[in-house]
């Protein structure tokens, strides 16, 4: 997907015309009046918090500080949340939204470059979310809080949830990504087959000669295969041309500069990734000691709604739901927010309330 990101925005990136510049201006005038939090017991603070040792960029908003709050875990690689928060403004009625950018992401990776993001690898980002949830904690006087996971960040999610159950108050994946240490070729063949039928033999062949194997995947061939996935699925490459381009595009909250920083950090970011390759979600174990919730695109192809139904179904916690989202592929929660809104209201929202509540008396 990285691939496709950065060649998909080169051209908007490369044409500053002054009435692109004006048209984007305006719309993020009109972004920023909507961002506006004014509510007696809102929140609105985004700066940077000391994580794990490096400056990271923290966003805290909601129009009640007494709403649940919810911790979000972004994807990517370095794939920052930060962008969506005009798609996004809707949650923040019911919820207090903590967005961070990871170290080697968005804001955090342009605060100090790459040469001060220090050590990037799972470990040390696992431990830099444990960091973002304590300090949201202690910030918002939450005894526990909802865990929000989108795509790789929901490989943060699946272990942070597993470990931690005393720090969350419920689970919730989207963009569910399960690793199976390379087990599963499913999407790895469904993509020869959308290539096969749109007689793209040329690429076809290239994706049968790298193999469904991840390990033996260099750099260069694991963007070439992220670009043919995102490409070969109209739905899929409409997302990203749509929701996020347009979301970074337009967002308030991003200089000219940093939408640079952005997809260089994400560049960045990718080189922690190859040693996920190993990891199996079911060999870490299936029973979660807190309510557990799964929310899918129904045609995620980098994500399949299947595979993650599968994993769901051997899950065992207090309670569980699994919904799909229609009509939708990856970033399924930023392509259609108003219907994730409505599964959070219904489906988790009064799991949680009613635990606290419990938990109070």
């Amino acid at each position: 997907m990285l691939a496709t990101v950065l060649a998909t925005s080169a051209a908007l990136l490369a044409t500053p015309v002054t009435g692109l510049l004006g048209h984007r201006a305006l719309r993020r005038a009109v972004s920023a009046r909507l961002l506006r939090i004014d509510s007696p017991n809102g929140i609105d603070e985004q700066g940077f918090v000391r994580i794990g040792g490096i400056e990271q960029w923290i966003s805290i908003r909601g129009e009640d500080r007494a709403n649940p709050v919810v911790v979000e875990i972004h994807g990517g690689p370095g794939a920052s949340h930060s962008i969506f928060a005009e798609r996004t403004r809707s949650w923040e009625a019911h919820f207090t939204i903590v967005r961070w950018d990871m170290r080697g992401a968005g804001k955090t990776f342009g605060r100090s470059g790459p040469q001060g993001q220090g050590e990037l690898s799972f470990g040390r980002l696992y431990e830099d979310a444990l960091d973002v949830t304590r300090y949201a904690r202690e910030r918002l006087g939450a005894d526990r809080v909802v865990l929000v996971a989108s795509s790789l960040g929901s490989v943060f999610g699946l272990r942070l949830a597993r470990s931690h159950p005393e720090l969350y108050s419920a689970y919730v994946g989207t963009d569910q990504n399960v690793l199976d240490a390379g087990r599963d070729t499913s999407v790895h063949e469904a993509l020869l087959a959308r290539l096969r039928a749109a007689g793209k033999d040329e690429d076809a062949a290239a994706v049968l000669a790298m193999g469904s194997d991840p390990h033996r995947l260099t750099a260069d061939q694991r963007a070439a295969y992220g670009k043919l996935t995102v490409a070969s699925d109209p739905l899929t490459l409409d997302t990203l041309k749509s929701v996020v381009l347009r979301s970074l595009w337009f967002s308030p909250l991003h200089s000219l500069r940093e939408l640079g920083q952005y997809f260089a950090g994400m560049k960045f970011s990718a080189r922690f990734t190859p040693e996920l390759d190993a990891f199996d979600d079911r060999a870490d174990g299936t029973r979660f000691e807190l309510p557990f919730f799964v929310f899918q695109g129904d045609r995620d192809v980098i994500t399949p709604a299947e595979r993650a139904r599968a994993f769901f179904d051997e899950v065992e916690a207090p309670v569980k739901e699994f919904a799909l989202i229609e009509d939708a592929s990856h970033f399924a929660s930023f392509r259609h927010p108003d219907r994730f809104l409505e599964l959070m209201l219904t489906r988790v929202r009064p799991v949680v309330v009613a635990a606290a509540g419990a938990g109070a008396a």
